[in-house]
């Protein structure tokens, strides 16, 4: 359990330093009025810029911290979509059974054919060919949100489904019927607590993968646009440097992507371990 809590203090601190941007950034790298072209491509070390600069004058630094609060935000609303939508469904396919269960699974089967970034690619295009390119913009945020939501909620449905399966068969909910209780009460008050601990497993695994979504579709160009760029984002400007010689565009936002997410992911791992 002590690589949880190692796990679970470096994704805090990672959390935390993205929250607090605007206070530990010193510089909004995304305000024109604070970028100087002279001050690009500097390397690590550089006065003003203890991790070089980008070819635009922006501080790498202040660009991760704020490019981090934006992967953070997505990925963590994401996957609270996909829990929203997927533990209902879950619930109710594994408690209701018969044509019920089968129909949303088969649903659910038929989703987990696709890799859940190409539904989140196939979505978030569906959206911007939809709206005008200005809306599209200010939108980006809850299009993505919906589009990562929309393409993990599955996984989520799935094992929500086979801890309702497991306690429906409880002698506590045989009890509850026979003591008259209804369908709609046994299934939230005796059932659903009992899906709470794989989901919230699922949900710490989820956070990890839907921001490397986020990253994949940003880092594709298809997901935030440049003035509001995640980590994703600027590892793909990143790499137009890369082979001149200025590493740093892409390294430092590359780690401060896979830090997080394998953190995420020994967190999820000692949780899992927690329960057995």
């Amino acid at each position: 359990m002590t690589g949880g809590r190692v796990a679970g203090a470096v994704l805090l601190a990672a959390v935390l330093a993205a929250a607090a941007a605007p206070l530990l950034a010193a510089q909004n790298p995304f305000d024109l009025a604070h970028l100087d072209l002279m001050d690009s491509l500097l390397p690590p070390g550089s006065p003003g810029f203890p991790l070089g600069s980008d070819g635009q004058g922006r501080d790498v630094l202040s660009a991760i911290l704020y490019g981090a609060r934006l992967s953070f935000l997505v990925g963590g609303l994401a996957v609270g979509l996909a829990a929203l939508l997927g533990m209902p469904a879950g619930l109710v396919a594994g408690y209701a059974g018969g044509w019920t269960d089968a129909l949303l699974m088969r649903l659910a089967d038929a989703q987990l054919a696709f890799p859940a970034v190409l539904v989140a690619l196939l979505i978030d295009g569906a959206a911007r060919a939809l709206l005008a390119r200005g809306r599209a913009e200010a939108l980006a945020v809850p299009v993505l949100v919906l589009a990562i939501g929309l393409g993990r909620w599955p996984q989520f449905a799935r094992v929500v489904r086979g801890a309702a399966r497991l306690a429906r068969g409880r002698d506590y909910v045989a009890a509850a019927r026979l003591a008259g209780v209804g369908g709609g009460r046994i299934l939230f008050a005796h059932v659903a607590p009992n899906a709470l601990g794989p989901a919230g497993v699922l949900f710490t695994l989820s956070l990890g993968l839907a921001v490397l979504d986020e990253a994949t579709l940003s880092f594709l160009g298809v997901g935030l646009p440049p003035t509001r760029p995640s980590l994703g984002t600027l590892i793909r400007v990143g790499t137009e440097y890369v082979l001149s010689g200025q590493w740093w565009t892409v390294v430092f936002p590359a780690l401060a992507l896979a830090v997080p997410v394998l953190a995420v992911n020994l967190l999820g791992d000692a949780l899992r371990a927690a329960r057995r």
